[in-house]
């Protein structure tokens, strides 16, 4: 997006993200109703994918499913558009904790954590609302987009309530930088690696390729792995259940860090299939056999 596109867009992307939630909605009906039926974006991507993680399910269920899946794209879309200008107190309505304790208890020890967490339900609200929470300070790892500007909206939508913000490729090195604080530091742990640097295990049925970052880093600072599931309740709504994934990472190996990650994801899924970015292309890659 060039910056003339990007400044035309601008008072368009505010408007939509100060209309009242019922009305974003009515939006977001008609967006899916584009991307569904009169673009199919992304259709052959879902499908596959979809065939191939259950493979027990009959087509009326996969295409059930994929329905779910794109009703839930369009209110992702609108709802992150939405967070631009959330109010706290939206925020804390909409999305729920169940046990926020198992963070005050590392806090009230000074203990900084690894929030691992995957593509699953409304993953930029849920972070927002973990940034509200009086308790450690939350750093957010980011891939920067190429386009400066949109990549500056986006930042700025996800700095709003204090959160920090991480290059992808700056990772250890802020992590190190910012060791005397008591931090959490978020991962979007189900990224898709290069071949090269993947751990292989098996996840929805497929041979897959695992982000190995989360488990060295956790093991190489001594970071308990806190995994947060940002699960869909309604429409609009969410609740972060915590998973005390890894309380002592430098006794299990990375590979084991990411495994406990991969399952648990694997088991939200399972629970709540249509609320997984099955438009990603995650199974791109495939193992080389020796």
């Amino acid at each position: 997006m060039n910056t003339v596109l990007y400044y035309i867009a601008l008072p368009l992307i505010y408007g939509i993200s100060y209309l009242p939630f019922w009305w974003m909605y009515r939006l977001s009906d008609f967006l899916i109703f584009i991307l569904y039926s009169l673009v199919g974006y992304r259709r052959k991507v879902v499908r596959q994918n979809l065939s191939n993680a259950f493979p027990t399910k009959n087509q009326s269920e996969i295409e059930q499913i994929e329905r779910g899946f794109y009703r839930f794209f369009g209110d992702l879309i609108l709802e992150t558009i939405k967070g631009l200008t959330i109010s706290s107190r939206q925020l804390k309505k909409r999305v729920v904790f169940e046990n926020v304790e198992v963070f005050e208890k590392y806090f009230e020890d000074k203990q900084s954590v690894i929030i691992a967490m995957g593509h699953f339900g409304n993953w930029e609200l849920g972070g927002a609302r973990c940034a509200i929470e009086p308790i450690h300070q939350l750093n957010v790892i980011y891939r920067p987009l190429k386009d400066k500007n949109f990549n500056r909206l986006v930042s700025r939508a996800r700095s709003r309530f204090g959160s920090g913000l991480y290059p992808m490729k700056e990772t250890m090195r802020r992590m190190i930088q910012d060791k005397d604080q008591v931090t959490a530091t978020a991962f979007i742990a189900d990224q898709t690696p290069s071949r090269k640097n993947a751990f292989w295990m098996e996840f929805l049925h497929q041979d897959t390729p695992v982000f190995m970052g989360t488990g060295k880093i956790a093991n190489k600072m001594g970071y308990p792995v806190v995994y947060a599931s940002v699960n869909q309740t309604k429409r609009g709504y969410y609740h972060i259940r915590l998973t005390d994934l890894v309380p002592n990472p430098t006794e299990v190996s990375p590979e084991e860090i990411v495994t406990r990650f991969t399952r648990k994801l694997e088991e939200d899924i399972n629970q709540n299939p249509s609320t997984w970015l099955w438009s990603h292309r995650r199974w791109k890659h495939k193992r080389e056999h020796t």
